[in-house]
């Protein structure tokens, strides 16, 4: 049975013999593709009339072209780190507070649901600490609040049926 780089048994879960830069580049490079392909029915415009597909095919061709550089620096280097287990706790947490937000939002505004749901997603690392969570999640609301509500003027609600 293979050990863990502490010595230790691995935990339960699935071995995935790659290093983490390979795995993340191929993360980029399809998250790129999926992105350029969903833009493709968007026009372009110029540079002087810039088009809705403009910006997001720009980001997209950057994030292919930065994955497939990570990727190959994975397979040039050959001791990068291994694929860690996968577990079920990081994407379980990510995803509870994703939800989280997506109910609260409309009924307790982004005041409330912003630093909740930041909250439920930090427990997804084993090294959680609330105090340092706690502040930073609501410095990150006060931003969005500035952002979106009064520098992009977007209609959502900041505390429910108030402001």
């Amino acid at each position: 049975m293979t050990t863990h780089h502490d010595g230790g048994k691995p935990p339960l879960g699935i071995v995935i013999p790659v290093s983490q830069d390979i795995a993340a580049g191929i993360f980029l490079m399809l998250v790129g593709a999926f992105f350029i392909w969903q833009s493709i029915g968007l026009p372009m415009g110029t540079l002087r009339a810039v088009g809705p597909g403009m910006l997001p095919r720009a980001v997209a061709t950057m994030l292919l072209a930065g994955g497939a550089i990570l990727a190959l620096i994975g397979v040039i280097s050959r001791n990068g780190e291994r694929m860690p287990m996968l577990t079920i706790r990081g994407p379980f947490f990510i995803i509870a507070g994703i939800l989280l937000f997506a109910l609260l939002i409309r009924s307790v505004g982004l005041v409330a649901a912003g630093p909740l749901s930041m909250i439920v997603a930090s427990y997804a690392s084993k090294d959680t600490r609330i105090v340092e969570t706690t502040i930073f999640s609501v410095v990150m609301t006060g931003a969005c609040v500035l952002l979106f509500k009064y520098m992009l003027n977007l209609p959502i609600p900041v505390i429910a049926n108030y402001w």
